[in-house]
């Protein structure tokens, strides 16, 4: 089961609530709160679509440029020990801290898939 959607260049979750019996979700990846439900799975794909064309329309009324989900810069906390070992390697292979984490995050996504 797939527990994320796409559209226009958002994702959003999928849960569901056995207590509610309703799907319901959120755009990842942004600092805006977009929201959204169905009580089938219909409803939900339909929902979704809504919010996030509300969501653009509204920053379109408002002149602001919409959030982008996953620009490709987030921040990591690990142990100092660790950051001092990966800033020694990268520097000793001439790379950059992060060119050295990308690389890392992609040998491991793709070790996940298989």
């Amino acid at each position: 089961m797939n527990n994320t959607m796409n559209y226009k260049g958002y994702v959003g979750s999928v849960e569901f609530s056995e207590n509610d019996g309703v799907f319901f979700g959120k755009v990842m990846g942004i600092r805006a709160l977009i929201s959204y439900e169905g009580e089938t799975a219909k409803e939900l794909v339909e929902d979704f679509h809504g919010a996030v064309d509300d969501y653009l329309e509204l920053c379109k009324e408002e002149g602001i440029e919409p959030e982008k989900a996953y620009k490709g810069s987030f921040n990591v906390r690990i142990s100092p020990e660790l950051h001092r070992e990966a800033a020694i390697f990268a520097a000793t292979n001439q790379i950059s801290l992060n060119s050295f984490v990308e690389k890392a995050v992609r040998n491991e996504l793709t070790l996940q898939r298989g």
